[in-house]
């Protein structure tokens, strides 16, 4: 007869080993994740050597600047995502739910979303729903998604990767369109140009320009339209926020495609000019949660309150 207590007493670990666990993965450092658990580095060391001792198998591999999975590690981790998720879910409902604690809705932002987006998000909740706070963070695409698959975030807002790991899910999507943008005497000089495609891209391909980071998701999308279009440049600068970029190219310091709704928080900028172009190019943003059997009130009616 299958005894639970015998199981329990005979494991490798235990839920606290395995999150430790998780945080060295997640900090690729012994020293970082030790930090975070407030513990000693030697500590979460013995713990780890613990787990695979008892295992009979390296979960990691260490070198003298980073800390790398094993493939037994990775199967271990990607494994136990979910059921260390679960836990910290149910710890959360019952103190939010059974105690007066303030409801927490903890959002990713992806930096190249604009801040002239983020009302969409917040304004009917604010409006509409108390006593519930709001933790924000600025991140890369891929940080979010691992974020959401470790339980460390609730949302996440992004442009998408052609796929979503499977314990994830989209429960809004938006078109978000650009333009490309340039300084007033920058857009005088192309306003005056034959209205040829190779006139134009000739022009083009001899500014400075200004583009989100090409190794974003975004950055991916728009570098393979623009190649379609016959747009072949190199960036004079690449950067992860694209009110960085607006901001840099009113100074004059170039052009770039920035999104058309970011321009919304620079309406009075006279020195920024858009350029008009025959197609434009457009990403989907997406809102992303964990899939959950049943979502606690207060983050279903945030979802519910969302207006892209």
């Amino acid at each position: 007869m299958y005894i639970v207590n015998d199981f329990l007493s005979t494991s490798p670990f235990d839920l606290y080993e395995l999150s430790l666990f998780h945080l060295v993965v997640k900090h690729h450092s012994f020293t970082k994740a030790a930090q975070a658990a407030g513990l000693t580095q030697s500590a979460i060391t013995r713990q780890i050597q613990g787990m695979e001792k008892s295992l009979g198998i390296d979960l990691l591999e260490r070198t003298t600047r980073s800390v790398h999975l094993t493939k037994a590690g990775e199967f271990l981790f990607q494994n136990s995502v979910k059921l260390l998720g679960d836990v910290d879910q149910s710890l959360r409902r019952l103190k939010e739910d059974f105690t007066n604690a303030r409801k927490e809705v903890r959002i990713g932002v992806s930096r190249s979303i604009g801040l002239a987006h983020m009302p969409g998000f917040f304004h009917a909740n604010l409006r509409q729903v108390s006593n519930v706070s709001y933790q924000v963070s600025y991140q890369p695409s891929a940080e979010i998604l691992s974020a959401l698959e470790l339980n460390d975030l609730d949302l996440g807002v992004l442009c998408p990767p052609p796929r979503l790991p499977k314990t994830l899910c989209a429960t809004h999507h938006f078109t978000d369109a650009f333009t490309l943008v340039a300084s007033t005497e920058l857009a005088s000089q192309f306003a005056a140009l034959p209205k040829t495609k190779i006139a134009r891209n000739t022009w083009l391909g001899r500014q400075p320009w200004l583009m989100i980071d090409q190794k974003t998701n975004t950055g991916k999308q728009l570098q393979k339209w623009m190649s379609r279009s016959g747009l072949k440049i190199e960036p004079t600068m690449q950067l992860d926020s694209f009110d960085l970029i607006i901001t840099l190219v009113s100074l004059g310091m170039g052009i770039g495609f920035v999104p058309i709704r970011a321009l919304a928080l620079y309406g009075r900028k006279k020195s920024l000019a858009r350029l008009q172009l025959p197609e434009r190019f457009e990403r989907e943003l997406v809102v992303v949660m964990r899939r959950h059997r049943k979502q606690p009130q207060h983050l279903a009616e945030f979802v519910k309150n969302i207006l892209f």
